[in-house]
């Protein structure tokens, strides 16, 4: 007999559906929630992050979860996270130029539905800190990439990002075109990666990033933090055990 997996996460996690006119299609969001939401009336910082089946339930995770509900938990975190759903058109969504070899380059598209259907439904519902400085954007591998890119793409929406393995490589050549003609760049920044990714080109472009960062403004802000984990695998462990010390340094 074959018993179907249960579900790992906690209380404080729930989901809903929301139509995506700028997708043309529907999205599942994870939605978590502090512990002390219903009890308080305080307002919280938002993080949004991509892949969100990936985030609190290893039923739905493609190769193990990130745990953040329950890492959130025992921090006592005063935060609100909201997943936002993948599928078969990840490479589309999270990508925001076409590349030449792969295609992709709709993440125009993904962000516009974040910012413009998503977050203000969130902000509509939830008691949130809808400014900049507290409205977070995270993601892994193209979702770091797509984190990224929305720093340059909305300034005046996300002032923090948690950048995972990104996957600058995909349209480099655009980001450093971008980067070059950013004038002003005042957004927090968590990098994250190991040096066994699999992906040469992962330390070299991390590194032309944040050079690239810090010519838009004085290194003494220390508004940026590259981390390198030695044997740091392209997996969700590196992600997920990485997570906090990204959410402490942001916050």
């Amino acid at each position: 007999m074959v018993f179907a997996q249960e579900s790992t996460a906690s209380k404080q996690v729930s989901t809903f559906t929301l139509d995506s006119p700028q997708l043309r299609s529907t999205k599942k969001i994870w939605l978590y929630l502090p512990k002390n939401y219903n009890t308080s009336t305080k307002k919280y910082p938002v993080i949004y992050i991509h892949d969100g089946q990936n985030l609190f339930d290893s039923k739905t995770s493609f190769s193990g979860e990130w745990n953040i509900d329950e890492k959130l938990d025992s921090l006592n975190a005063q935060v609100i996270v909201v997943g936002i759903e993948t599928t078969d058109k990840r490479l589309e969504e999270l990508t925001p130029f076409v590349n030449a070899k792969h295609g992709g380059g709709k993440a125009n598209n993904y962000l516009d539905f974040i910012v413009n259907t998503l977050k203000p439904k969130i902000d509509a519902t939830y008691r949130t800190k809808s400014n900049p400085r507290n409205t977070i954007m995270m993601g892994s591998s193209l979702g770091g990439l797509t984190s990224f890119y929305a720093l340059l793409k909305y300034p005046n929406v996300f002032g923090k990002a948690g950048v995972f393995s990104p996957a600058f490589w995909f349209n480099r050549d655009e980001l450093v075109d971008l980067m070059k003609q950013t004038k002003n760049f005042d957004a927090k920044v968590y990098f994250l990666h190991g040096n066994n990714e699999g992906d040469p080109d992962m330390i070299p472009d991390l590194n032309l990033m944040e050079y690239l960062v810090n010519t838009k403004r004085c290194e003494c802000k220390k508004l940026n933090k590259k981390v390198l984990v030695k044997g740091g695998q392209h997996n969700e462990k590196l992600w997920r055990d990485g997570f906090v010390k990204a959410y402490l340094w942001l916050f």
